[in-house]
């Protein structure tokens, strides 16, 4: 369940950070800007997947090793 947790983390770091970049720099990368239902929200969006990949990585951090 640890490294589940981590590779969700993981993923979602890495589109968190891609959105954000592609805001920044205008660089075409990440999952977050294809999806047209979050057309004006694409930073918002890309916040609450850092966010959310750092409380994943609190749960994965939170289990014990078996």
């Amino acid at each position: 369940m640890r490294q589940l947790l981590e590779v969700i983390g993981f993923v979602a770091l890495v589109q968190g950070i891609a959105g954000l970049v592609h805001e920044f720099t205008d660089l075409h990368w990440g999952l977050v800007q294809r999806l047209g239902f979050l057309d004006g929200y694409e930073v918002y969006a890309s916040v609450a997947l850092l966010v959310f990949s750092f409380a994943l990585f609190a749960m994965a951090e939170a289990q014990k090793p078996r």
